[in-house]
């Protein structure tokens, strides 16, 4: 299985001959390396409604076929909007053909903003847990630090997680250092920092922060095998 980061919080996952593109923000996403015509993935998973998560969804759901997995709310809007949706919710798990999926709690806001400036309810914003080859990926989407993170790794054992790293929107580098030291992955991989100005952080710095656990700072297009 192979995981790519491409800026953000874009993460993706190649395995079992499955593409699995999480929150694709490309259009108006600086770091990415992707470009939207070139994805094809089989599924996209949505952690919440925000535009920098949805991004290019629809566009690219439109054209590849891809199965969208999101929150009930979002996933019903995005069907209404011609895509095939998956539905689920927090603390709710579903078995596909590529692998489980489990929605865990954020603590964070969910709405997306249409061009014509309406704001659109898109229901509670989430984590997700992707089960696949026998390993587990937390993709922690946008949120604050909470307690209950210690029940998400000990529950389910982490090969890799990816925690916003931020701040004024998310965690910044020290909330998310101890969201490290609660879910005690194998491997903690920062994300949704430098795209905007006021989400400047230094990963290095992160790094040093967490002693429990490897750090590897991904560059936008890294690769690794899990």
């Amino acid at each position: 299985m192979q995981i790519s980061y491409h800026g953000h919080s874009i993460v993706k996952v190649e395995t079992n001959g499955y593409t699995i593109l999480m929150d694709p923000f490309i259009t108006g996403n600086s770091l990415t390396d992707l470009k939207v015509e070139e994805q094809k993935p089989d599924i996209i998973l949505l952690t919440h409604g925000h535009n920098d998560h949805v991004g290019d969804t629809i566009e690219i759901a439109k054209q590849s076929g891809a199965l969208v997995i999101a929150p009930n709310e979002l996933a019903v809007y995005l069907s209404w909007q011609g895509i095939k949706t998956h539905p689920m919710h927090i603390g709710g798990a579903h078995q596909f053909d590529f692998g489980k999926v489990k929605f865990t709690q954020a603590f964070h806001g969910s709405s997306y903003v249409t061009d014509d400036q309406q704001i659109i309810y898109t229901g509670m914003p989430a984590g997700i847990l992707l089960f696949v080859e026998g390993k587990t990926i937390y993709h922690a989407g946008d949120t604050a630090l909470f307690s209950d993170m210690k029940l998400i790794g000990e529950n389910h054992p982490i090969d890799v997680a990816f925690l916003p790293i931020g701040d004024n929107f998310t965690m910044g580098p020290e909330d998310a250092a101890r969201a490290a030291q609660f879910l005690k992955p194998k491997e903690v991989v920062p994300i949704h920092y430098n795209t905007f100005p006021v989400i400047e952080q230094d990963p290095e710095e992160f790094a040093e922060m967490v002693s429990n656990t490897t750090v590897q700072v991904m560059k936008p297009g890294d690769k690794f095998d899990i």
